[in-house]
């Protein structure tokens, strides 16, 4: 059966999805998007990405094109013409089709958002094998555009970033900037010193992430410490273990930086325990 997605209102099979050339997502990348994961049928972590995707909208001044119960509906729709029991809800919300190409943003009054969702089945989402060995990372230079916070579709570098690492026979990059650790290409990056869990402070310079969010309050909430801040990548290196965190890897212990092991050169403890802690949680809360 041909996956059912969503494109601007209508629910269509995957081959007679289409957008205009003219849409300023494919033209300028003049969209954002937020992917949520589905474990069990349900999503997770869901009010968070509405409200990830509302700041977004706001910081580019772009008009919603739906509102958070009719996204609900969608996304819960998709799940279930597809048949999703883990898997991913990708969407994406442009800035429209104006009818020509122009640096200039068209009047949201005469130009609506465009809007798509598709859904990625991924059975055993949870139940990664790379869980259990851990990610290898190397270092790149981030030279991305000054608002990392806003969750673009602008994806050029951190897609290289992904091409870097695995043509060096590896998981992940990490971001540098000024020495320090900014984020992973596609999720939060975090140390972990003496069971201090140290990862760099929201700005413009990194991601929100949902993930983020959820695992460090249920650290604090564990009588974990937790200490936001910039951490260099000697620092990392030096650090008795480390992990990242994102909606499709949820917590992900990284074991090796530059080709220097941390710790053991396997999981460490605070990770193991984070993801077991988010994954418990996340699926009570599950809508």
């Amino acid at each position: 059966m041909s996956r059912i997605v969503y494109v601007n209102g209508d629910y269509v099979p995957e081959e007679e999805a289409k957008i205009s050339v003219f849409d300023r997502g494919f033209l300028m990348a003049d969209a954002v998007y937020e992917v949520t994961s589905v474990l069990g049928g349900k999503l997770i972590d869901f009010p968070g990405h509405v409200a990830r995707l509302a700041r977004s909208l706001g910081e580019l001044e772009m008009a919603a094109p739906v509102t958070d119960a009719e996204l609900l509906a969608v996304h819960r729709e998709l799940v279930a013409r597809n048949g999703i029991v883990d898997g991913l809800v990708y969407l994406q919300v442009t800035r429209g089709n104006p009818g020509d190409r122009d640096f200039a943003f068209p009047d949201p009054a005469t130009t609506p958002s465009g809007i798509v969702l598709f859904t990625q089945s991924k059975p055993g989402l949870a139940d990664a094998p790379a869980a259990k060995t851990g990610w290898k990372v190397i270092s790149i230079p981030d030279v991305r555009w000054g608002r990392r916070d806003i969750k673009t579709t602008q994806l050029l570098y951190p897609s290289m970033g992904k091409m870097m690492a695995k043509k060096a026979g590896v998981d992940d990059a990490w971001f540098t900037e000024d020495g320090f650790v900014t984020e992973g290409t596609s999720n939060n990056a975090y140390i972990v010193k003496g069971r201090r869990i140290i990862t760099r402070a929201l700005s413009n310079d990194i991601l929100h992430g949902i993930t983020r969010a959820a695992v460090l309050r249920f650290a604090k909430e564990a009588q974990m410490e937790v200490e936001e801040r910039s951490f260099t990548l000697a620092e990392a290196q030096a650090a008795d273990e480390a992990f990242v965190t994102s909606a499709s890897a949820f917590v992900m212990p990284v074991v090796e930086i530059d080709g220097v092991a941390l710790g053991s050169g396997k999981p460490g403890p605070v990770a193991v325990r984070l993801r077991e802690i988010y994954l418990e949680e996340s699926r009570k809360a599950a809508v």
